[in-house]
């Protein structure tokens, strides 16, 4: 029943987890490649998919990481779902490139760590040295997702021709990079320079790759319950990722200092400098690569043809009451401080005239 409500921006995948008994990855993993017909035309046994799902969602739970788990698997695979069927961006792709794009979405972060790529090279973990410290999480997670469809029993391609794999992989590599973020303000840069141009030419790699990217780190962009949620969780991974810091002797990681992190400040910077660009631009995007769909044909009855064609953005309502409740809960946290420090101050005032006092 959790699952009628999948069209929607704010969908409660946490609802969806406790209906499915901590399982969302394998339903809705089903539900969206069922829904999209992929099952069905590129051959996918149900059985060796249903084996592919538990795998994956396995892999999601082996470090039972806070906030990099299955939930945020579905969670993404989710917002790709509102934003292919949604805006219409499904009508812009191939049956393949949907297939590619839904499946990059399921295994994008499999078997994370709970842990930055940052704290991977610092530490020099094996991931680091056999990714050479370059996006060493991202490589992984594709690396390993490959690894599971050749075992026969969770091979979901197994009935694509050489060409569709050939196809299907490249596209799954290249967006699963995309989510590296040390990649994240060149993407957004470059992508802005080709819609800048007069006749703007998208990449359908780079297109997918971006809402991938958007998909994400969209949390921020949801409703409040649920952005508030996702915060907690993913402050408290980064704590775990602190703790190991201090043990190793490594320096803070940001955000990862659980004593000292800002919550609020950091919430209203990452939705400010990070998810609100990310969204616009993603924005500009779909309705500049879905505009000549959407096109009126001109005839008598509709006179000019009307050129001006927007998707929905229900992430903007959601930024703005999100930003708004950060700042007053910053403006709170504040006025804790100051108190703090001003208890502090009379503390060591009081022990300082005590002292004085008994040496007189």
């Amino acid at each position: 029943m959790k699952l009628q409500t999948l069209d929607e921006w704010s969908f409660d995948v946490f609802s969806l987890s406790e209906a499915a008994q901590g399982t969302p990855v394998k339903y809705l993993g089903y539900d969206l490649l069922s829904r999209y017909g992929m099952i069905h035309k590129f051959k996918v046994p149900t059985a060796i998919l249903e084996n592919f799902l538990g795998k994956v969602e396995e892999g999601y739970c082996r470090y039972r990481n806070p906030y990099h788990n299955n939930l945020h698997a579905a969670d993404v695979a989710q917002t790709m779902h509102y934003i292919l069927c949604r805006t219409g961006l499904m009508n812009w792709l191939t049956d393949l490139e949907i297939f590619a794009t839904l499946v990059a979405a399921l295994i994008h972060d499999y078997e994370h760590t709970g842990t930055t790529n940052n704290f991977h090279v610092m530490s020099g973990s094996e991931a680091a040295l056999l990714y050479n410290d370059r996006a060493v999480l991202e490589n992984h997670h594709i690396s390993a997702s490959f690894r599971i469809l050749r075992e026969d029993e969770c091979n979901i391609v197994q009935n694509l021709s050489i060409e569709e794999f050939r196809e299907f992989r490249t596209l799954v590599i290249d967006m699963v990079l995309a989510t590296d973020m040390s990649f994240h303000f060149q993407q957004l840069k470059n992508m802005k320079n080709i819609l800048s141009l007069a006749e703007p030419k998208v990449d359908k790699s780079k297109a997918v790759s971006l809402v991938l990217h958007c998909c994400d780190i969209s949390h921020p962009a949801k409703r409040w319950d649920l952005h508030h949620r996702w915060t907690t969780q993913l402050l408290e991974e980064f704590f775990r990722q602190g703790d190991k810091e201090r043990e190793l002797g490594l320096p803070f990681s940001p955000l990862c200092d659980r004593n000292n992190t800002l919550v609020a400040e950091s919430q209203i910077g990452f939705i400010e400098f990070i998810v609100e660009p990310s969204m616009q631009v993603c924005s500009d995007m779909l309705e500049t690569i879905l505009t000549p769909l959407n096109v009126k044909e001109n005839n008598e009855e509709s006179g000019p043809v009307d050129r001006t064609f927007q998707i929905i953005k229900p992430w903007i309502a959601c930024l703005v009451e999100n930003k708004k409740i950060w700042k007053e809960q910053a403006i709170k946290d504040d006025e804790i401080r100051a108190q703090k420090e001003q208890d502090h101050k009379k503390e060591d005032n009081e022990i300082s005239n005590n002292a004085q006092g008994t040496n007189e």
